[in-house]
């Protein structure tokens, strides 16, 4: 009994390894980062706002969990995660906590994402649209998380960009927008922002991490207008790296 209770408590340590890095909102946030797409120290201090100190101290707790495995190019080091398993663990975090705390959904509608969240297409709808081309799919993150994956069809709006390319979104076609999940607030501030101009949008029922795991398709790059763009009767070439308004002006 005594070398039972000593081998469960060995195996109770280890798993505390991982609760060190979820006991942490920053580590959270770095791990979702790192399930959209591999990113540099350096880029995910500027995603975030840490400095690049804390934040490469935060990754040294989550590399020594194995949630997170690097790589070298020269000087930099880039930060991936450790396998589909990570982000599944994840977002089953993800799902419990918007289960069994409430705050989490109260905290969503203070952001004004509540609204915009009630209507959602599923995915299976989502995917007869696309393939029958009478919906315009918008993936609002950020261009490199695009690049990583993304659904097929979509053209890569960061959230940012958003209001330059409204005024070449066909106004007659519906649009979706989706971004890291059901918790990710880029989706349903696109939505209200697309509905307050007039424009019928929609947000998809969660993000592109649970469409890929789900095993939808999922297309990868930066894309071409053959690949990725929606079809050209739908939009009228938006480029997402054309100047926002205040930018313009």
């Amino acid at each position: 009994m005594e070398h039972d209770s000593l081998a469960r408590a060995r195996l109770y340590e280890q798993l505390a390894r991982m609760g060190k890095v979820v006991v942490h909102p920053r580590r959270i946030e770095l791990l979702d980062l790192l399930c959209q797409a591999e990113r540099s120290v350096e880029a995910l201090a500027q995603a975030t706002g840490m400095k690049i100190t804390t934040t490469s101290a935060h990754l040294q707790v989550m590399r020594h969990a194995r949630l997170v495995e690097t790589r070298r190019d020269g000087t930099r080091i880039f930060y991936r995660a450790a396998s589909e398993e990570v982000c599944e663990f994840l977002s089953a975090l993800n799902a419990v906590a918007h289960a069994r705390l409430t705050e989490v959904d109260h905290t969503l509608r203070s952001f004004g994402a509540g609204a915009a969240a009630t209507e959602r297409v599923n995915r299976d709808e989502l995917l007869a649209r696309v393939e029958a081309g009478d919906v315009v799919v918008l993936d609002v993150r950020p261009a490199v998380e695009y690049s990583a994956g993304h659904l097929p069809g979509a053209r890569s709006v960061p959230l940012e960009r958003l209001e330059a390319c409204l005024e070449e979104l066909d106004p007659g076609v519906e649009i979706v927008a989706y971004c890291r999940g059901p918790l990710c607030l880029l989706a349903p501030e696109a939505v209200a922002l697309l509905r307050s101009r007039g424009r019928r949008a929609r947000c998809l029922e969660d993000g592109f991490p649970e469409w890929r795991r789900a095993g939808y398709p999922v297309a990868v790059g930066s894309g071409t207008a053959n690949e990725c763009d929606a079809p050209s009767h739908l939009h009228r070439g938006c480029d997402p790296r054309r100047p926002s308004l205040a930018e313009r002006q």
